[in-house]
């Protein structure tokens, strides 16, 4: 394996790719600071390319603050697609092979089944449509590319559901969460130990994939979860979408078919349930 570079490494898959690589020994997987391998910065961009000479560069870098894309759409399009946009070019440039992490908010969520990577893309937020957008400029620049999509990440890092759920169950008597917004969590380091066996596999089946834990449950079923599981006091209080208003538009039903990945990888996906637990157990050792 040749020189990974991960870039957007201070985020919350950034740091889970740096768990799972130290536990797995991998060596030549590099970290570099964000003023170090800013995607909008090409001056920069060019140094590490020419320092490391990438045979992977992994982007998780992306602006994530959903509600506040609505309010900030050039700093969001500017991270999401045109430094997706520059990197690609980078590795057009290198010979260096592209995983790029998207989300399920490039869906309109209307569908009461699993999406598949062929079902028709339609954007209903601001984010949505800038991760989607920083889809679309790879490939015309780079054949070499892997798209993940994926959503409802959490892990031991960084700020996510789960650890706010965590905060606010032991800080108040009751919580309302909406219950008819449906997906599925994925825990993140599930997701960054896939990432990593996909470099291993050494394939070339380019394109765009998806990938979750297994199972379907919503915002208040995943909220109930932590709490039962943390042992929380915290009574959960399940709501419609309308009653919880929110400054950007989210999927109803984002539940992703991660068929394509499971048989071009020879994954086994681990259950959401069965990774929240090994999650809240290493939250409580910390």
């Amino acid at each position: 394996m040749n020189n990974i570079v991960v870039f957007g490494a201070s985020g919350q898959l950034g740091q889970c790719l740096k768990s799972v690589a130290a536990e797995q020994g991998i060596k030549d997987i590099i970290f570099p600071t964000e003023s170090e391998a800013n995607i909008l910065d090409k001056d920069a961009l060019k140094a590490t390319f020419d320092k490391y000479k990438p045979a992977y560069a992994i982007n998780c870098a992306a602006y994530t603050a959903v509600d506040k894309a609505e309010d900030d759409q050039e700093m969001a399009s500017k991270i999401n697609k045109t430094g997706v946009e520059n990197l690609s070019i980078f590795c057009a440039e290198n010979n260096t092979i592209l995983i790029h992490i998207s989300t399920d908010f490039v869906f309109e969520g209307n569908k009461a089944r699993p999406l598949t990577e062929e079902d028709e893309t339609k954007p209903i937020s601001v984010y949505g449509q800038t991760k989607l957008d920083g889809e679309k400029v790879i490939e015309p620049i780079l054949k070499q590319y892997f798209i993940l999509r994926t959503g409802w990440l959490y892990s031991e890092y960084g700020n996510n559901f789960v650890k706010t759920m965590l905060r606010l169950g032991a800080e108040k008597e009751e919580l309302k969460i909406i219950a008819d917004q449906v997906g599925t969590p994925t825990y993140a380091i599930d997701l960054a130990s896939t990432i990593l066996q996909i470099i291993k596999s050494g394939k070339t089946n380019f394109g765009t994939y998806h990938y979750s834990n297994e199972g379907v449950t919503s915002w208040y079923d995943f909220a109930k979860a932590v709490f039962d599981l943390s042992a929380a006091k915290v009574k959960a209080i399940p709501v419609k979408t309308e009653e919880y208003v929110t400054r950007a538009t989210r999927p109803a039903y984002s539940v992703m078919d991660k068929s394509k990945i499971k048989k071009e990888f020879n994954l086994e996906i681990p259950y959401w349930r069965d990774s929240l637990i090994i999650c809240l157990n290493k939250l409580q050792q910390q």
